[in-house]
């Protein structure tokens, strides 16, 4: 490892990454957008292939020997399909059979579907990983340092600038397509493995050197109504028996959660939202899809409908509940990037103000424009929070990877209201500490941290502080909670790490490292 060196935040972070090349230290959620950073925008290379009636192959062993893949490239995956994604696992066993080694896999996320990739990092197929998150087998395997070298860990919109900036070259993009012609147009929102957005998908599409389709439903060209990924972006077209287990891609609707202590947090945020003057006609809001975000979007749904309010636009990962907000005429448009549940997947298909959009769209902060910074109002989850108000989304109480980065840091910088669901511990663990884990969303981005006891506001957001307490809610102090959380359980002992041993490297929404993720002992 590369010499280690402090951020603004004092976590160490190297300067240069195996694999990855030469990193900036975190030095502001802000600073590279102040007009001063330059990057030249990444060529896209591609292999010219010879003019073709039909790009459809049936082996999956020909699409790999006609894609070049080769030891030590890059390739790459969407999870749209989340936990009934079978198309990586099916690709990656061929792989394996092949006999390519030193890859460096480069998806969208890893979920728990994956859990085949740690045999691969062991068996030294899989030697390099970046990624938006890890779970599972996958997350015990880097955690213990089996990975060759350390693993890339970046927001959704830093993906997107990655891949754009050239940071991360895609050799050869996998992408299950739900609905294909022979000729490569495809789209997420049909056929038995349908999925929704392939907003994620659309930056590998773009700028990779070659792109497989992956489908189970090949259809008469041209694809008709929706196209999300057109047959210019596409080398070939591999037919599979399947490529994912529907019931687990978007079964059903995502619920809000029946837990009392979440629901108390839910309303204290809902009515923290209110106070804080957003909730107004013009209201732009995102939501995760957890059971007390949702919680919040339903708190939201009732109070717009009672009041007549009107907002804009919801966007982010949709779920069916803020699909229902749509058909209830309570916001202009959706802007999907990634969808949660077989009511979006209808949705997005059959209505236009429901508007399919890539990553870079979504929250590439060196885009000219991302949807991001216009919203209003975001509600996101935490695993822990610290008194500095910065946020850990991808290492358990263990130590052990098991998270996502996500749109979570894109989101609470671009929104002019962020607000942190977390309890204020988990099996009797304090879940408010003084100093995170692992930093992935920096404090100075967040303005309220919301549990079951109160709302602890940021002391740099004194207009909302005055909101809060005019309103009569329960703020409370964060020192003071964290002290009082600890009386009950007592202080944690901290995870005992190598930390001779970078297994991870979180990156910043701008490029820069915010923190590093050590060998579990």
């Amino acid at each position: 490892m590369s010499k280690m060196i402090a951020n603004a935040l004092g976590r160490l972070v190297p300067t240069e990454v195996e694999g990855l090349g030469e990193f900036a230290p975190f030095t502001g959620a802000f600073d590279r957008l102040r007009g001063d950073y330059s990057y030249a925008r990444a060529a896209t290379r591609r292999t010219v292939p010879a003019c073709q009636r039909d790009k459809v192959t049936k082996s999956i062993r020909e699409a790999i020997e006609r894609s070049g893949l080769k030891d030590g490239m890059t390739i790459s995956f969407h999870h749209h399909m989340r936990n009934g994604d079978g198309v990586l696992p099916l690709v990656m066993r061929e792989i394996q059979a092949m006999g390519i080694k030193d890859l460096t896999l480069a998806p969208s996320s890893l979920t728990d579907a994956h859990d085949c990739v740690a045999d691969m990092i062991e068996a030294g197929v899989v030697t390099g990983i970046c990624s938006s998150g890890m779970r599972g087998r996958i997350g015990q395997a880097v955690s213990e340092g089996k990975l060759a070298r350390p693993a890339l860990i970046y927001s959704h919109g830093g993906r997107a600038r990655a891949i754009e900036e050239g940071r991360i070259h895609i050799d050869v993009a996998f992408l299950g397509a739900p609905t294909c012609d022979k000729y490569g147009n495809f789209t997420g929102s049909t056929g038995p493995s349908a999925c929704g957005s392939l907003g994620y998908a659309m930056m590998d599409a773009k700028y990779a050197s070659h792109v497989v389709a992956v489908t189970d439903n090949l259809v008469d060209y041209p694809l008709m109504p929706r196209i999300s990924i057109p047959e210019q972006q596409v080398d070939q077209v591999l037919l599979v028996d399947s490529i994912g287990d529907p019931r687990k891609i978007a079964s059903g609707t995502v619920r809000y959660t029946r837990d009392p202590v979440q629901l108390r947090q839910a309303w204290l945020a809902f009515e923290l939202i209110k106070a804080s003057g957003y909730l107004a006609p013009g209201l732009s809001y995102q939501a995760g899809a957890g059971g007390a975000s949702l919680a919040v979007t339903g708190f939201l749904k009732d109070y717009m409908l009672e009041k007549g309010i009107k907002g804009s636009f919801g966007v982010g990962g949709i779920s069916g509940h803020t699909v229902d907000m749509l058909e209830h005429g309570l916001f202009d448009a959706v802007l999907d990037v990634q969808s949660f549940d077989a009511a979006v997947t209808g949705s997005l298909h059959n209505n236009p103000r429901h508007i399919e959009i890539d990553a870079s769209g979504y929250a590439n902060p060196f885009a000219g424009s991302c949807a991001v910074n216009h919203l209003d109002v975001v509600v996101l989850a935490a695993l822990d929070v610290d008194v500095d108000f910065n946020v850990n989304v991808m290492t358990g109480l263990d130590g052990v990877l098991r998270g996502a980065s996500g749109g979570h840091s894109d989101t609470a910088a671009g929104a002019k209201l962020s607000v942190v669901l977390c309890p204020c511990q988990r099996t009797r663990v304090p879940a408010i500490r003084d100093h995170v884990q692992t930093v992935v969303t920096p404090g100075e981005t967040v303005d309220a941290i919301v549990t079951e006891r109160g709302i602890c506001i940021n002391p740099r957001n004194e207009e909302l502080l005055r909101a809060a307490q005019a309103a009569k809610l329960p703020v409370l102090d964060i020192h003071k909670l964290k002290n009082d959380i600890e009386a009950m359980t007592g202080k944690p002992e901290p995870v005992p790490f190598d930390e001779s041993k970078v297994v991870a490297v979180v990156e910043y929404r701008d490029g820069t490292l915010i923190d590093s993720i050590y060998k579990v002992k």
